[in-house]
């Protein structure tokens, strides 16, 4: 990975450091810019939530690979999720960026997403890729030179909370999803739906 001492220290560790450490970053895609206030950890072969759970396929490659990059996935047949990739090449750990708040590019992200109310721009892991413009071919992208860049916040989120994933079936419990409280912009929780 190239660029910013800052954004390696950032994502240097067990990505269960990491996840928090990522709330109150910028995530940018050309003219739009989010400030990330929700996101989730997976830990691969470790987790059962994890698309890395079973091993590397062609899809969940990016997750293998060097820290710092974008995992970009398609889901229900219709949605791009985003995850940044931590810990060291091999290790399949990624966070998901749940939610953010738009703060650049306002009117762009607001076309993109249609009549969403400002709350809902980016609330949610698809709403946000859609307001960044990222799609499947950003998969792979380093996040120090872009084209989506992710910029650390001068200091660390202090109100965080923490608590069980939103609508996952695999390991549906463990509090691996990270908040800054109070904000509005993040997800209402929901549990799996039944089989």
């Amino acid at each position: 990975m190239t660029g910013s001492p800052d954004l390696l220290d950032l994502l240097d560790g067990p990505v269960l450091e990491v996840a928090p450490r990522l709330l109150g970053a910028v995530l940018r895609h050309g003219d739009v810019a989010v400030r990330l206030t929700e996101v989730e950890a997976y830990d691969g072969p470790n987790d059962p939530g994890s698309h890395a759970y079973r091993g590397q396929t062609r899809r969940n490659a990016t997750m293998f690979g060097p820290p710092g990059h974008l995992y970009c996935y398609f889901t229900y047949g219709m949605h791009v999720c985003c995850n940044v990739v931590t810990g060291p090449v091999g290790t399949p750990s990624a966070v998901l960026l749940r939610a953010g708040e738009v703060v650049d590019g306002h009117d762009l992200a607001q076309e993109r997403r249609g009549s969403s109310s400002e709350r809902d721009l980016a609330r949610g892991p698809a709403r946000l890729c859609q307001a960044l413009a990222i799609g499947l071919d950003h998969d792979g992208t380093d996040l120090a030179a872009g084209p989506v860049t992710l910029t650390p916040s001068a200091e660390l989120a202090t109100d965080v909370r923490t608590g069980p994933r939103v609508g996952l079936r695999g390991a549906p419990d463990r509090p691996w999803r990270f908040w800054i409280a109070g904000e509005r912009s993040v997800s209402a929780y929901r549990p799996a739906t039944p089989r």
